[in-house]
């Protein structure tokens, strides 16, 4: 054996046994030049998105990184995938819109609401809110139960019906066992690092990631500049992901 495939089976095992910097309640041990916020949002661009070779490399990005396994059929997982606009904005649609932006790809993910329900169904504690406003999961406590994919409005959990992998493992964030309940985290473990989101690293601008209590944040002058919708704004969840059209 190689001391390069030495070095690799010996990263990818001690991935597979504890999250990566995690300290207990699912946080992530912040190192010197971590990213805060009073309340992080994200504003997708969805102009800018209307490629569907980037959207689609946005997607590959997050699965890869998290080594989220994605594949076609009912028990399908997804952090982040794209709909028609008329299906994602459901309450929303005019009776009368342009049929470029009818059938509109858009980016969904888990919206991390100031109000979230996922959070409030949770028996155990793994599913959390932050003080920044991240919706963040501890896969060490969720025991599968499934209440917060239901009570999620959005469909932005799925669960992990899937053994942990060796092959292909990014050993910056391991897989979970089998029977958790998995979403977006706008990247927590990059922000502790002091890194933004991988979506919007890759994303070509595209995808903006800030402060919204900050007046001067690149998300709040995007904001302020453009028109932009949330999903769901009647049930008063208060979603943290806006889009702008």
């Amino acid at each position: 054996m190689s001391l390069s495939r030495r070095r690799f089976l010996l990263l990818a095992s001690s991935a597979l046994a504890t999250p990566p910097a995690a300290a207990a309640g699912g946080q992530y041990l912040a190192a010197p030049g971590a990213l805060s916020a009073g309340r992080w949002a994200l504003v997708m661009d969805t102009r800018r998105l209307a490629r569907p070779e980037l959207r689609e490399s946005i997607i590959n990005a997050c699965h890869a990184f998290h080594n989220v396994l994605s594949r076609p059929g009912p028990r399908q997982m997804a952090w982040i995938r794209q709909q028609d606009f008329s299906s994602v904005f459901t309450d929303q649609v005019p009776p009368v819109m342009p049929a470029e932006l009818s059938s509109r790809k858009i980016l969904i993910l888990c919206n991390h609401c100031a109000n979230p329900p996922c959070v409030r169904v949770c028996p155990t504690g793994a599913a959390f809110l932050r003080e920044d406003g991240i919706v963040g999961m501890d896969f060490h406590r969720c025991i599968g139960c499934r209440y917060c994919m239901a009570a999620c409005p959005f469909g932005a959990r799925s669960f992990n019906f899937e053994k942990p992998r060796l092959a292909a493992v990014h050993p910056a964030f391991p897989p979970r066992t089998r029977g958790v309940v998995e979403k977006c985290t706008f990247c927590a473990e990059r922000l502790a690092a002091g890194l933004p989101p991988l979506c919007v690293e890759v994303s070509e601008g595209a995808i903006v990631f800030g402060d919204l209590q900050d007046p001067s944040s690149p998300v709040s002058a995007l904001l302020t500049e453009n028109f932009s919708l949330r999903r769901k704004p009647e049930l008063g969840t208060q979603p943290g992901v806006y889009y702008i059209l």
